[in-house]
């Protein structure tokens, strides 16, 4: 048998590669589909979230501190009563707790010690999923608007080409993020992850796509995304120069357009409680919400 590299509870460990093959083993087979959590997407976060690992019997836990508040993930496994409750009364915040997790479980959610433990839709963290066609012609009435800010980004930009981000442009994609971020007032944005994301575009051991928009050569901004088994994609950062007017409208609309069209659906991850960003995100029409819950220390 295959050593575990994943602690055995009570000790953790960081989120190293090594891990993928076995997370993977954990991850994939999980049914909701949480933007979170796939490797990926939880290698490229390690350093902000601060992530630890372990197994409990069949229970995975990942622990993580985000601006000073600490947390746990439960991705899967048949609930383990006394360490969960040891890391609530620990001052840990148990989060991203999927509707699968919950079912799976609900018999001990009713049992007398979880009965005080109150489980809240945590709206921040919901994943907005889209049908990529939807995205990919905004055909209708209800993306009139939207694809009268492509016909005008077209008009004012005519030169405009779009080309599969590889090893051979991989600078030009890093050109802009540099430029994304010099010209933020919000340095602890997700610029490092990003730097790193693009560092994995041709490893084989992930299957990410990635695109670049130039404008007369000069290029303007660029998307990744990870497509994962349920013909799903799950952009992971889009970036580009706000001088050009509508330049994120505009490589959302041409992501969708370059995914294989065995692609059905785009997740495009939260909105995290921002207004704005929220707003933006109901007008493109998600056709459903991946809904995950939490629950505060005791």
């Amino acid at each position: 048998m295959e050593k575990s590299t994943i602690s055995q509870y009570p000790h953790f460990s960081p989120i190293s590669i090594d891990m993928k093959n076995e997370l993977d083993s954990l991850l994939d087979p999980l049914s909701d589909g949480l933007s979170e959590l796939t490797f990926l997407n939880l290698y490229l976060f390690k350093s902000t979230y601060h992530y630890l690992l372990s197994v409990h019997n069949s229970m995975l836990i990942i622990k993580g501190c985000y601006k000073g508040i600490p947390f746990f993930i439960t991705p899967r496994g048949v609930l383990s009563k006394d360490v969960v409750l040891q890391l609530l009364r620990e001052n840990y915040r148990w989060s991203f707790l999927s509707e699968s997790f919950l079912e799976v479980n609900k018999n001990a959610f009713k049992s007398e010690e979880f009965k005080k433990l109150k489980i809240e839709e945590d709206r921040d963290n919901f994943d907005y999923v889209y049908l990529r066609e939807n995205l990919a012609t905004l055909a209708g009435k209800e993306f009139h608007k939207k694809k009268t800010h492509i016909n005008k980004f077209e008009k004012t930009y005519t030169n405009i080409e779009i080309k599969k981000m590889t090893l051979d442009n991989l600078d030009d994609a890093r050109i802009v993020l540099e430029d994304w971020q010099n010209k933020r007032e919000d340095k602890d944005a997700d610029y490092l992850e990003a730097k790193e994301a693009l560092c994995l575009i041709d490893d084989s051991r992930f299957n990410i796509v990635g695109i670049i928009v130039y404008v007369d050569g000069k290029p303007i901004g660029w998307s990744i995304a990870e497509v994962r088994a349920n013909k799903t994609a799950i952009v992971l950062f889009e970036k580009a120069l706000p001088e050009y007017k509508g330049s994120f409208q505009y490589i959302n609309y041409c992501m969708a357009r370059f995914l294989s069209e065995d692609i059905i659906y785009i997740n495009r991850e939260q909105d995290l409680g921002d207004e704005g960003l929220r707003q933006a995100k109901m007008t493109y029409r998600p056709i459903k919400f991946i809904k995950k819950y939490h629950i505060l220390p005791v």
